[in-house]
Order: structure tokens, then sequence, then C-alpha cells
């Protein structure tokens, strides 16, 4: 099966200016050099802490951020490479839900409007009657009376207005969505509410996902692989299971210590990480976690570690992970 989406050696650096009127001398390294591939209905995830550049490498992606460099190949064609008019052509075939409910939606526009923009813009319907149709069928796929089409977003709760998000993002039958956090600012029992009509449309549509997120235990409830970002770069990836059962990188076992047990007999080490996230304007010499590393030897602070191999799906970025 070939690959929907494939990131080959995306960069997104963004210029320092001390000034107004001064030159650029240094680059903030958001995303720094990743490479992977989603498979068509596959959900892959995306977790690491704030400020790791999970949001930047979303949107570069989609190119609300452009990219430095490096190409973003969807179905086999590079996004990176097309003009405006070829983008806007496109971008039917992938969506962004965002991270906040509240400020995603323009309070000025009813439900309708807000959900048929897109089938305006791409000319989806051919009469108002079947574009009032589609936004029916729409809010009706995401648990949405159609009584609520012309009201506006402040007439709803959080979980209400994600909904309208994602309606949104379906109306123009996308193959891939980005998911930004689309749970992170909701309610535990809204969350997963929300994941559970994701997943359900899902397995109606067809639609892959990129679900980022900063909570494993989301994560590895909806993902069949993830990938693991520290300081711009990926530092590991696997199977959602393996992942969590046998995490080779430093950084992933401090993250995994970090989930909750439901079982109170159960009892995990929690592992305490010194100091804080290193500057993505300055990183590191060497492996960009070698300063809050446990583990860290004299090689980790000179050499970078490859995203190596370690069994047949999983790879670490790590230069003391060992092959199982």
């Amino acid at each position: 099966m070939s690959s929907l989406l494939e990131v080959k050696n995306l960069k997104v650096h963004f210029p320092v200016k001390p000034g107004l009127f001064s030159r650029v001398h240094e680059f903030v390294k958001a995303v720094d050099d990743v490479s992977f591939s989603i498979e068509p209905g596959e959900t892959l995830g995306l977790v690491g802490e704030s400020g790791c550049g999970k949001t930047t490498l979303g949107r570069a992606i989609v190119r609300l951020v452009e990219p430095t460099s490096g190409s973003v190949l969807l179905n086999g064609e590079d996004i990176t490479r097309m003009s405006g008019s070829e983008l806007r052509a496109r971008r039917r075939k992938f969506q962004m839900i965002f991270q906040d409910p509240y400020g995603s939606l323009n309070p000025r526009m009813t439900v309708e409007q807000i959900v048929g923009e897109a089938l305006d813009i791409h000319q989806l319907t051919d009469s108002k009657s079947a574009r009032q149709k589609r936004i029916a069928e729409l809010l009706n796929a995401v648990g949405l009376d159609t009584v609520y089409a012309q009201r506006y977003p402040h007439e709803f709760s959080g979980g209400q207005r994600q909904r309208i998000g994602i309606a949104r993002a379906l109306a123009v039958e996308p193959e891939l969505i980005i998911c930004d956090e689309p749970v992170s600012a909701l309610d535990v029992s809204v969350q997963a509410q929300i994941i559970n009509l994701l997943q359900d449309l899902q397995q109606q549509r067809g639609i892959a996902y990129l679900f980022i997120a900063h909570d494993l235990a989301v994560i590895e409830h909806i993902s069949r692989r993830v990938m693991v970002m520290y300081l711009g770069k990926i530092v590991e990836t696997a199977e959602a299971k393996a992942l969590i059962r046998t995490p080779q990188h430093p950084y992933t076992q401090a993250l995994i210590s970090a989930i909750p047990e439901v079982d109170p007999e159960t009892k995990r080490k929690r592992i305490i990480l010194p100091g804080d996230v290193p500057s993505p304007i300055h990183p590191p010499s060497g492996c960009p976690f070698h300063p809050r590393c446990p583990i860290a030897e004299a090689r980790c602070k000179t050499d970078v570690p490859p995203l190596r191999e370690i069994s047949s799906s999983h790879r670490a970025a790590c230069h003391l992970a060992k092959q199982y």
C-alpha cells in the first residue's frame, strides 16, 4: 500500500531579529529535519511537551506555516511546491481541527455559514436545497441536531463547538485530517465523546489522522503508531502498544512514567527530568536531550544519534537504545 502522506526532511526555522531593522543572525528551529509517512485510514499519534514543535509541524503540513525546506507529499504530489490556486484546489484532500474550540470558529457566523463556507468555496453543491441537505447530513454525522444550524458559536458548549469544527472539516470529504490537540481544552468526559466520534468517522469514511497531543494515554487509545517529538526532532516512533510497553528513549520513558495508573496496586516509578527544555535557538550539541538525560554518556554530548531501528517497527534516536 502506498502512503497517503509522506513528509521528508521537513524543517521550519523562524528568523529571530533583535530589532525591527536588524539583520537575522539566529533562527528558532521549531521543526528540524522530520520525516514520516501516514497510510490511508491510519491514525498516527504525535506526542511531546508544550513547545516541542508539534503544532508547528501540523501547520506546516497544511501550509498554514511555510516550511523552510523539505517536502510534504500527499498522494505523491508535493504540497510545498504548489502555488496558491493549486494549493486551494488540493485543500479538499486535507483539513485541520484546531485545539481551541472557542477561538477557531467565527463568532459572527451561524453554524450553517461556518459549515457551508467550505461547500461554497469548493462549489460542492449546485442548489440551495442541496446545500442545506448537505449541512444537515454533516451536523447529524457529528451528533448535532439540525435545529442548531441558525445558532452562533457562543450558544454552544466546548464539546459542541469542537463537533462544529469537525463538521466543517468533514464538509469537503478529506482524506487526511490534522487534529491539533482537539480534546485538550475539553472536560475529561467530553474528551472521550470527541475521541469516540473521531474513531467512528474514521471507520465510516476511511479518513487518516495525524493526532497531536501531549497526553500519552489519549494517544495510545486512538493511534496505531506513535511518534515522540523533542525540541523539533522525532526521537522515537513505534506501534502504540510497543511504545508504552517497551519505550527505548529516556525521554519517552519519562513521559510514560507520568501516565496515571488505573490500578492502585500497580506502581510505576516516576521519572523526574531535571532542568527545562533547552532553547530551540541554541539547541545542545550532540543529542538534544542529553542535558536532561539520567543515563547520558560522554558521546551523547558530541554525537547526534540517528533515528535507528530497534525492531522491525520501532525506531529510537538514542545511542544507548538496545535492539529487541
